[in-house]
């Protein structure tokens, strides 16, 4: 089969591979229909040391069962389903937690096991992981149910967290799939006003259409600043940080209101952050975030997608086959393209 495989910074490869196979009874073997380039895959784009060997890609995928270990229930090959990017046996104390991404019989996709950006791939614990979808693999729902993969998931997760409900007023920053995705979130939970830190036209305009009532263009301390205005120099209950950078945080803790929360989702290109009296503690400000547990989620997020109430797959703005994957790349990382989907 082809797979894309990454062997050092800016260096993305479409080449054979050997077909997938049952290692475990509670293995599946699922053809791929869609898969996508995440944000996060620009992280190690940037960064990742060159190898001689390289490294699968791919988290986010909707494919068809084709094989089922003797330990998998509840599917049949020929099912349409969506994988999250954490697999999971969803029967654990940490599972039954809501808390998929510390299963101790978990992991993630790309990470010792095959990638999505394949014609095909191996999903460990398949009973809990995949969801089955009730709909055929040419339905027009494919991409919004993509993002049940994970960016949706993730929107929702920050929002979530961040304890959005009726009567908030919440900060989103970065204006990339992940945040325009909790502000859909932030606003299907209620929220009454939803401020968009991001200053790319096209990207927060469909923003003010998943629910942003104001755009703030401006970074850093300006930024900060234009919030504070915005809100009576009182700052917003809760900020979705969605970026994973320094500078992301440092206007989270610059914009959020004090006893409010900041709700991380960005994976963090950084191992310290202030938290001390002056930032989070006088103020008695929340830290919150982390991974997105969306095997948790679908559930709750799936019937507004079949029902067409909600759009997320309005993210996906170009799409490329498989061969093309490596210039799906380059125009995120150039800003030419928000969130690309793959078709194997």
């Amino acid at each position: 089969m082809r797979a894309t495989f990454m062997y050092g910074a800016g260096d993305v490869r479409v080449e054979q591979a050997p077909d997938p196979v049952l290692e475990r009874p509670t293995d599946a073997v699922v053809r791929v229909v869609r898969a996508c380039v995440c944000g996060s895959d620009l992280h190690p784009y940037h960064t990742m040391p060159a190898s001689d060997e390289g490294t699968p890609m791919g988290h986010e995928f909707l494919g068809v069962v084709e094989e089922l270990g003797s330990e998998v229930a509840g599917l049949k090959r020929g099912d349409l389903v969506v994988a999250p990017f954490a697999y999971a046996d969803n029967t654990c104390a940490f599972c039954r937690e809501g808390l998929h991404t510390s299963c101790p019989n978990g992991g993630f996709f790309a990470s010792g096991v095959g990638g999505g950006q394949a014609e095909a791939v191996r999903v460990p614990q398949a009973q809990g992981t995949l969801v089955r979808l009730p709909v055929g693999e040419d339905s027009e729902l494919l991409p919004s149910l993509l993002t049940l993969s994970d960016v949706y998931g993730t929107g929702h997760h920050a929002a979530k967290q961040a304890r959005v409900g009726p009567g908030s007023t919440v900060t989103v920053i970065g204006d990339g799939a992940v945040g325009l995705l909790a502000v859909l979130s932030a606003r299907r939970l209620g929220a009454e006003r939803i401020i968009l830190m991001g200053r790319h036209e096209v990207r927060t305009e469909l923003g003010r259409e998943f629910g942003a009532t104001d755009v703030v263009p401006e970074r850093g301390e300006e930024g900060v600043e234009r919030v504070r205005e915005l809100t009576g120099g009182d700052g917003t209950h809760a900020v979705l940080e969605c970026v994973g950078y320094m500078s992301a945080y440092e206007m989270a803790v610059g914009t959020v209101r004090p006893g409010g929360v900041i709700s991380r989702v960005g994976v963090p290109q950084y191992e310290e952050a202030p938290v001390g009296f002056s930032s989070l503690f006088g103020p008695n400000v929340t830290l919150t975030g982390g991974p997105a547990p969306v095997r948790a989620y679908i559930e709750e997020l799936l019937p507004g997608v079949l029902d067409g109430t909600v759009e997320p797959g309005r993210v996906f703005d170009r799409t490329v086959g498989l061969d093309e994957v490596p210039e799906g790349y380059r125009a995120m990382d150039r800003r030419e393209a928000l969130k690309v989907l793959v078709r194997p």
